[in-house]
């Protein structure tokens, strides 16, 4: 029974890898992004994994903006930490220390399932819950600690945030920037959708 969910595991991200194999991907110490890298139109989302908002956003949303924009390259989506705690600050490190091609669906998955990973009176007891999500998409125990204790990488994230936070004015999460413009509104779909359409005609 165990072979077979495994088998059943692995068929489930092979076809998860292959929804998205037409999309352009950046995955590295500096940007992560889906879509059209050249796109007229460039949406950044600034959110924290811990971010119950940010979650709901990336759930709900997000995808609908795959969908209509950026599986026709209409758009470039980037996505950039704004941790709000240690926990959200280890998920973003774990995330940019997997490959560019899983690097979107453990974002989803870390979304997915930020009730059950969260939740916790010391890091250590999350990190192990993060740990487990991150098995899915081949990160070893080993590669994950030391994901941890990089500190060049904590201080990208951190100086990210800072700069984020600086140029946009952020004072809350998630919040959306397009074309380096700050969207004030509720950042629904239909809403975004409007100023998106505006830029593309």
């Amino acid at each position: 029974m165990i072979i077979i969910k495994n088998y059943l595991k692995k068929i489930l991200i092979a076809s998860s890898f292959l929804l998205f194999s037409s999309f352009s991907y950046g995955q590295n110490n500096d940007e992560i992004f889906i879509g059209n890298k050249n796109a007229k139109v460039e949406i950044k989302i600034y959110s924290s994994f811990t971010c119950p908002h940010c979650a709901n956003f990336h759930k709900n949303t997000y995808p609908k903006l795959v969908k209509e924009y950026a599986s026709k390259d209409l758009i470039k989506i980037s996505f950039i930490d704004f941790p709000l705690d240690i926990a959200a600050l280890n998920a973003s490190k774990i995330v940019r220390c997997s490959t560019k091609e899983s690097s979107i669906l453990l974002i989803d998955e870390i979304y997915k399932n930020q009730n059950a990973w969260s939740a916790g009176d010391k890091i250590q007891e999350i990190n192990k819950k993060l740990f487990l999500i991150a098995k899915k998409f081949n990160l070893s125990d080993e590669k994950l600690s030391n994901c941890l204790k990089d500190q060049k990488l904590e201080e990208k994230i951190l100086n990210d945030r800072i700069d984020g936070q600086k140029k946009y004015s952020i004072n809350s999460t998630p919040t959306i920037i397009i074309n380096e413009k700050k969207f004030e509104g509720n950042p629904t779909f239909e809403n975004l959708s409007k100023e998106i359409s505006k830029i593309l005609k």
